[in-house]
């Protein structure tokens, strides 16, 4: 059954074999750091790509959505955070980021889903891969987003190959880290989300033979266990409403 299958974490980081990262006639690439639970539009990204790099050597943010995504409830959301250690770490980077485990985040979190969501049409069908992952301990935070969106990413069906930009050999920061990467998997394409338009420059990527897209997302409207819908939600508000046409309703395909 889908909902008992827990994600092998390497299906995460394809093994780099350079020859495959020739640059095929359009070859998209998006970089995204790994998130908690991620809403629908980091999925829809994931589909749209050719190759997807985690960004995972990087600074962890606070107060972002490296640890945190909200769910429906009938009140209207709430948050999932991860409590993370941070004193005098401030300079950490993403991957060693470790959970705060002196509290009971990971059943107050599996709590909130069967609460919301019990009554939700496919709530039997993926709750049980829920129960199990907050019955374990996770140590590092970057482990329980690679588990949990690998997890993801298979119920959805999506093939996109993904990497870790921790597996390559990268300088530099901000956009110049991005071409560099952009260039190391052989990228014809990038796409980004709206708010890399502070920082970005078109003109610069495409002198290094690499188109700038910028993400467009018109969030669908579906089904939602409480009156009045509410956009922005970790995936898995989708999921529980929808199932197997999730990511038909992501992605805008005519389900009819």
């Amino acid at each position: 059954m889908v909902g008992k299958i827990l994600v092998d974490e390497r299906t995460l980081g394809t093994k780099i074999n350079q020859d495959e990262l020739v640059a095929s006639p359009t070859n998209r690439v998006v970089v995204l750091q790994p998130s908690y639970l991620p809403w629908i539009g980091y999925f829809e990204q994931m589909e749209r790509a050719d190759k997807f790099v985690f960004l995972d050597d990087v600074q962890y943010t606070r107060r972002d959505w490296r640890n945190r995504n909200k769910i429906r409830t009938n009140e209207g959301s709430s948050w999932l955070t991860v409590p993370v250690q941070q004193k005098n770490h401030y300079t950490q980077l993403l991957k060693e980021t470790r959970i705060d485990n002196s509290t009971n985040w990971n059943k107050k979190h599996c709590s909130a889903i069967k609460f919301n969501y019990s009554n939700a049409p496919f709530f039997e069908n993926y709750y049980p891969y829920f129960d199990s992952i907050y019955q374990k301990r996770w140590d590092f935070l970057i482990d329980l987003c690679y588990e949990t969106t690998g997890y993801l990413k298979e119920v959805l069906n999506i093939t996109t190959q993904t990497f870790k930009s921790s597996d390559f050999s990268v300088e530099g920061v901000k956009a110049e880290r991005i071409l560099n990467l952009c260039q190391k998997m052989g990228a014809t394409h990038y796409l980004t989300g709206a708010l890399a338009h502070d920082y970005l420059s078109g003109i610069n990527f495409a002198k290094n033979g690499v188109k700038l897209e910028y993400q467009e997302y018109d969030h669908p409207s579906y089904s939602q266990q409480y009156s009045g819908f509410i956009s922005n939600l970790s995936l898995v508000d989708l999921l529980f409403n929808a199932g197997d046409k999730s990511l038909a309703v992501l992605m805008n395909w005519n389900t009819n």
